[in-house]
């Protein structure tokens, strides 16, 4: 009863104000600056009783790291990425970083993600302390920098320092309240094509690169890697995003640049993924050309017969299981840390990223009311 009592305690004007007061902190990332959002968070973390400690691997890449409970057995975990990714202004029908409430909806760069999902997390405190639920569990909240572009200043960071210690973990992601036990990893590489230069009212007597790289393309671009699909997150993806070459109309091309987006089922390795790009490309002919690897993410899962998972979906009122076709900092917990992590919050990630982001005011409530249920009941999650 006392998960009840405390969902019963969630105020939804509170955790509205809770995400307004983030998204009106500007944490683009790019460039990367999160230190706005730090002393809001200390204020709200503070007025909850939490230690609060700030981690900052690099100058102005800020997580703030806060413990309630301290010393209580087990420990959970909310892990948080307090950056958001750039807004075109002139996209937007308000400021983005002016949130503003319209229709049941919150808008606001970060409203959906992570920041709504951040503040029904933190909600789910507030709501527990006003039931008088006394929380039987370490809460642990990692709120940190950098997951939009890869997590080295943020949660890697915090990982390669031993900061990382719970029993089991949610990342609040949105996801649309179902509970997310899987995502894919990503392979992001660029395609050098070579050809040779030649005047271009003969283009036989040269090599166009620019030729060479759509036949690349059409081999790449929504490619069967012969993998067996996944039962949460289907097949591996290939997106051909970018291509640029060449110098004018009337010269043969003599390179031209392919930018590909290959997503990656978990346990998937690089070395695997980019052999299996290397065996497309040599498939479609004999081509000069060489591959960078600008960025890789692990794919990661978590059982769904976990009862960690289990837990969560009950405190969210039988939620059901799903997976993610993109990548959160759920892949260092379970990958690297071997904690039972499920991504869970409000939101959809069809509108994350997009201009006039939003989340329903509803599920911000909803969200809520969750994490105080997982707060009041969590005792362990032993198999």
């Amino acid at each position: 009863m006392t998960g009840a009592a405390a969902m019963a305690r969630v105020n939804a004007d509170r955790v509205v104000r809770l995400a307004s007061e983030m998204i009106g902190c500007d944490t683009r990332n790019p460039p990367g600056g999160e230190r706005p959002v730090v002393g809001p968070l200390q204020e709200m973390l503070g007025a909850l009783g939490a230690e609060v400690e700030i981690v900052e691997p690099e100058a102005g890449r800020p997580s703030v790291l806060a413990t309630i409970g301290a010393g209580k057995v087990p420990t959970l975990m909310i892990n948080g990425h307090i950056d958001v990714v750039p807004a075109v202004e002139s996209e937007w029908s308000s400021p983005p970083f002016r949130p503003e409430v319209r229709n049941g909806r919150l808008y606001g760069r970060g409203a959906c993600d992570m920041k709504g999902g951040i503040a029904a997390a933190l909600e789910g405190v507030w709501a527990c302390r006003d039931a008088g639920v006394d929380i039987p569990a370490t809460l642990v909240f990692h709120l940190v920098a950098d997951e939009e572009t890869g997590g080295r200043f943020g949660t890697e960071a915090l990982l390669n320092a031993g900061l990382i210690r719970a029993d089991a973990a949610v990342v609040p992601e949105p996801s649309e309240l179902q509970v997310c036990v899987a995502e894919r990893g990503a392979l992001l590489v660029e395609v050098v094509v070579r050809g040779r230069a030649a005047h271009g009212s003969e283009p036989a007597v040269g090599r166009s690169a620019v030729a060479d790289a759509a036949r690349i393309t059409s081999a790449l671009h929504l490619a069967d890697f012969g993998v067996a699909a996944h039962p949460l997150l289907g097949s591996p993806t290939c997106n051909v995003g970018t291509i640029h070459g060449g110098t004018s109309a009337n010269i043969v091309a003599s390179e031209c640049r392919l930018r590909v987006d290959r997503r990656l089922l978990p346990g998937q390795t690089q070395t695997e993924a980019l052999s299996s790009l290397r065996d497309l490309i040599d498939g479609a002919g004999e081509f000069d050309y060489s591959v960078e690897v600008l960025a890789f993410v692990e794919g990661s899962e978590l059982d769904a017969g976990h009862p960690f998972v289990a837990q969560v979906q009950r405190a969210a009122g039988g939620a059901p299981v799903r997976g993610l076709s993109l990548g959160t900092d759920a892949r260092f917990l379970r990958n690297q840390l071997h904690i039972p992590t499920v991504v869970y919050g409000p939101g959809s990630m069809s509108v994350a990223h997009a201009a006039d982001e939003y989340v329903e005011v509803d599920d911000l409530v909803s969200a809520a009311k969750a994490f105080a249920a997982l707060y009041a009941s969590f005792t362990g999650c032993r198999q």
